[in-house]
């Protein structure tokens, strides 16, 4: 039977930001009759300069890969959802040398009837370029093996197998000054998942944060 894994996605954006909050008083010693919620809503326009900020949407769904590659263990893949990186300041508002770049971090998967986690390290990608802009200077971080994968990296570099765990470069832009006018560049990744065949079965899910920094 073919099992499917999810990742709900989440990001962390650079530029302005919106906190609203309800606060409420409680009256212990009085029982609560009723309760109705109220909706709340806001609309309002950019009143700030231009910003670089990130976007992604939807989900991914991890599907069971057969036959298997690797006795005792199994795989699960998907694609990550298309990442849009978008620069609309004024290149002026630069700072000299200023670099972008996207790194992505997995939480542990978890189950939905009290399992065990399936740590992050089992997690890994294979960054893809979707747009580079017309000067192809946005590119992407390295693949990032799981810890079921044998490293292919060479002592003393860092090991390659350590899934995404900890931060992984994403995708990154060395100037952004020189790729600004291009306005917007995207990319995606290819995600796979190994686990040992005594895994407990069941649903599992994970949240891929990916943050931009600059």
């Amino acid at each position: 039977m073919k099992r499917t894994l999810s990742l709900r996605m989440g990001a962390a954006l650079l530029g302005a930001g919106l906190l609203a909050g309800v606060s409420s008083m409680a009256f212990a010693d009085d029982a609560e009759h009723d309760s109705s919620g109220v909706p709340v809503k806001v609309e309002f326009e950019d009143a700030g300069p231009g910003q670089l900020s990130l976007s992604v949407t939807g989900e991914a769904i991890l599907s069971e890969v057969t036959p298997q590659a690797v006795p005792g263990q199994r795989e699960f893949a998907g694609t990550l959802p298309t990442v849009t990186v978008t620069d609309n300041r004024d290149v002026g508002d630069i700072p000299a040398g200023a670099a972008w770049y996207v790194l992505g971090q997995s939480s542990d998967f978890e189950g939905d009837a009290s399992q065990p986690d399936i740590t992050a390290d089992h997690l890994g990608w294979t960054p893809k370029i979707v747009d580079a802009g017309a000067l192809g200077l946005v590119d992407v971080g390295d693949p990032v093996l799981t810890s079921m994968d044998a490293a292919t990296t060479i002592p003393p570099q860092d090991p390659d197998n350590v899934g995404l765990l900890g931060q992984e470069l994403f995708a990154y832009a060395a100037d952004s000054a020189i790729v600004n006018p291009e306005g917007s560049w995207q990319a995606n990744a290819d995600l796979v998942l190994k686990i040992p065949s005594s895994t407990p079965a069941g649903a599992y899910a994970s949240v891929l944060t990916l943050s931009l920094f600059e």
